[in-house]
């Protein structure tokens, strides 16, 4: 798999490299911002994930982010400094399919890459309906991935959608966290919990219902009836 390193610090991207390498990737080194927009641009399908450092010297981590996604559909792991949920749900929001935080064993990151790139591979909508589930005021068409409250479409990412979708089709049952982990994100790895956790609150800030999903403390969660 050919993996794009953006990252500043040299010594700390020869050291990654070089342990990435032994695993059998090829790696290419965008020292900066601009440096990584332009290897998307020529060959926007050929890297199977990006790896993104939020600190660049020329661009906002975000904002590299951002443009990324707008240009290619290839994988974009975040890594950070920044351990608070408010700036992953930031991230996931702008287009980023994961995330790991600094400091970070070698392990997990290497398990990351793979979780994402299988994800990409299997890419396929979790509901098991090709039709429109109406849940209060909130519209999910299916065949469209598309997400409405009290008309007004709301935008969500893939692994959102899959989320809000897998939900939605048993309103008030109960999804295990394993179940839910394996049927959106396609792994059993434990490490994925945490971002579940993080799309869970992403959905309920973008889709301004703090209580539509409930969390059952130890099992995992469910949709909930918005009160009349």
């Amino acid at each position: 798999m050919r993996l794009l390193l953006v990252e500043d610090d040299d010594h700390v991207a020869g050291a990654l490299s070089a342990v990435l390498s032994r695993h059998g990737f090829e790696v290419r080194h965008a020292r900066s911002g601009e440096e990584a927009l332009q290897a998307l641009v020529p060959e926007a399908d050929a890297f199977g994930v990006v790896l993104l450092d939020l600190g660049l010297p020329d661009l906002d981590g975000y904002e590299v982010c951002g443009r990324i996604r707008k240009r290619t559909t290839t994988p974009v792991i975040m890594v950070t400094a920044r351990a608070d949920v408010r700036s992953r749900i930031h991230g996931l929001n702008l287009g980023a399919d994961d995330y790991v935080v600094k400091p970070y064993d070698i392990g997990e990151l290497l398990a990351r890459i793979h979780a994402v790139s299988r994800r990409t591979v299997q890419e396929e909508p979790a509901a098991t309906v090709d039709h429109e589930v109406q849940f209060g005021d909130v519209s999910i068409d299916l065949p469209t991935r598309k997400v409405a409250v009290a008309g007004e479409v709301v935008q969500l990412t893939r692994k959102e959608f899959d989320l809000l979708a897998l939900l939605a089709q048993r309103p008030g049952v109960v999804f295990r966290r394993e179940q839910i982990i394996s049927e959106v994100w396609r792994t059993s790895w434990e490490g994925t919990g945490r971002t579940l956790e993080v799309h869970v609150a992403s959905l309920r800030s973008k889709l301004h219902m703090p209580t539509l999903i409930e969390t059952v403390r130890g099992v995992g969660y469910r949709l909930v009836a918005p009160a009349a």
